[in-house]
């Protein structure tokens, strides 16, 4: 889904919420090189976890749906994947998905990492942006991390300027996505540039990411975490269903399949004796059932499929 094609019952859902004279709603993507925390800002606003986090770029590789619900407005997010080299056939459809969500929202938050400093990816990214005609609103992240804060005056003042003559940005908000430190300001600052309507979704609605997604997401989350410097981009992990035990009223049963690339990269999964795949199961399965409010009998799979991320029928079958 892309722009306000959104699903009907959610929609519907909040049709009849009454609503104050002058209520905000809209769609706002969140985009910045990777690894400058997306995720984690996405997060932080939402005030649980809808999207994955890890130390390794390029983790996030679906538009995931965030939603925010206050009184007076209603802010609907899309973390997309960063901006890559288009190296494999899966690089390309990320980055065409970045470009479809940006055509389709409302506002945008370009993210950057302020504490890492302005790079050729963040000016890269700006030149886009200043292509298009939605309002852009720069988010200085990471401000936790600069030690010498008499540089953060610099830093921003070269940010400001990221768009080229001609252009220039919406707002520009300093924060940290991992304290929270000024996320509440930049909500505030969000809403400013969204138009008035009703709310999209339901006030219970923090996602409209499937379970089954979510799930997928999560181990490979942990997958990643664990096995970060062996193969953290073969990885791709598919859960078709989450359906409830036949013997249990209280167990959810979730079956996972992880894909490598190469029969090598299988033996690392697993690890030995099993290590790896029974320390990511159990980091993931402790974790859904938090998230679900149920106990969960997680079983998994590796299998190989050989050069996923090259292979154009494979990667529709992995959802890309």
């Amino acid at each position: 889904m892309s722009g306000r094609e959104l699903d009907l019952d959610a929609i519907l859902a909040g049709a009849d919420e009454p609503l104050p004279e002058g209520h905000r709603s809209g769609l706002l993507a969140l985009v910045g090189r990777p690894n400058v925390g997306k995720s984690t800002l996405l997060n932080q606003m939402v005030g649980e976890k809808v999207a994955i986090v890890t130390q390794v770029p390029g983790t996030t590789r679906n538009a995931i749906r965030g939603v925010v619900t206050r009184s007076d407005a209603q802010l609907v997010f899309l973390d997309t994947p960063g901006l890559a080299k288009p190296r494999t056939l899966l690089t390309r459809r990320l980055n065409e998905l970045v470009r479809d969500t940006w055509a389709g929202v409302d506002a945008v938050c370009f993210l950057v990492d302020v504490a890492d400093g302005i790079g050729r990816g963040d000016e890269f990214l700006a030149a886009e942006l200043a292509g298009i005609r939605t309002p852009v609103v720069a988010v200085a992240n990471k401000v936790d991390r600069v030690r010498d804060k008499a540089s953060l005056l610099p830093r921003l003042a070269r940010l400001e300027g990221l768009l080229g003559e001609g252009r220039s940005f919406a707002d520009i908000v300093p924060v940290s996505a991992e304290t929270g430190e000024n996320v509440p300001a930049l909500l505030d600052v969000l809403v400013s540039h969204l138009p008035e309507g009703p709310r999209l979704f339901g006030s219970g609605h923090v996602s409209d990411q499937p379970e089954a997604q979510l799930a997928a997401e999560i181990l490979r989350e942990k997958l990643i975490r664990d096995l970060q410097h062996e193969l953290p981009h073969s990885v791709a992990v598919t859960v078709d269903e989450i359906r409830p035990s036949e013997e249990r009223e209280d167990l959810l049963e979730v079956d996972a399949v992880i894909h490598v690339e190469r029969d090598s990269q299988k033996g690392i999964v697993i690890g030995r004796k099993g290590a790896n795949l029974k320390a990511a199961a159990t980091a993931a399965r402790q974790e859904l059932e938090v998230l679900l409010g149920a106990k969960v009998f997680l079983t998994t799979h590796v299998t190989v499929a050989k050069e996923w991320q090259r292979d154009a029928k494979q990667l529709g079958r992995l959802g890309y």
